[in-house]
């Protein structure tokens, strides 16, 4: 009559118990890691938000400053090549937008330029931690992010053009008759027909 072999088995158990370890040390890493990505994404939207709310805020002042000028001696025409802003209002609308996603911009938002066009890059520290891990030092570590949003010019008009008469301006296809002479404030196009604003790639 043979024996069971107590041996074998308890050579078994060691391997499981290692084996199982080794599965749960994993799987901490990979929540440690998704715990990583989520922080580095949150941040990343925040300052996405951030730089396109610097660029629209200075967008819509670049539509007052024109409708502004129209019908009077500054040459108007000159307001729709999107540089013709100072910014007064942009990073208090970059550290709004950051505070809504829990964040902070650090320093503030920057004027920069892209491709020849005008734009802001914001850089944000979310309030939030990555969260306790079983790698040292998350619970303390803050996710930052950076992007830089774009002010792109939409309109383009005949070379010979009168800003004293009625200007027919192209905006990527939809055409808006402007007559300073009979300029309706009420009928002016959305801000987002002449200019675009979009993060940069």
């Amino acid at each position: 009559m043979s024996r069971p072999f107590h041996g074998d088995r308890g050579q078994t158990l060691p391997i499981y118990i290692w084996l199982t370890g080794i599965l749960l040390f994993a799987a901490f890493a990979f929540f440690a890691f998704a715990q990583a990505a989520s922080a580095r994404n949150g941040a990343q939207s925040a300052a996405d938000a951030a730089a396109l709310a610097a660029a629209q805020d200075a967008r819509g002042e670049l539509v007052d400053g024109l409708t502004g000028a129209i019908g009077t001696d500054d040459p108007w025409l000159e307001w729709l090549n999107g540089e013709k802003f100072e910014g007064t209002g942009a990073s208090a609308a970059a550290d709004r937008l950051a505070d809504a996603n829990d964040s902070t911009v650090i320093g503030r938002a920057q004027r920069t330029t892209v491709n020849g066009f005008p734009g802001y890059h914001v850089a944000i520290e979310t309030r939030y931690t990555v969260g306790d891990s079983i790698i040292p030092g998350t619970e303390n570590r803050h996710a930052k992010a950076q992007a830089t949003a774009v002010i792109e010019p939409r309109c383009t008009f005949a070379d010979d053009a009168d800003p004293t008469k009625l200007v027919q301006l192209d905006c990527g296809g939809a055409l808006v008759d402007i007559d300073p002479e009979d300029f309706n404030l009420d009928e002016f196009p959305d801000p987002s027909v002449l200019f675009s604003v979009h993060l940069a790639e």
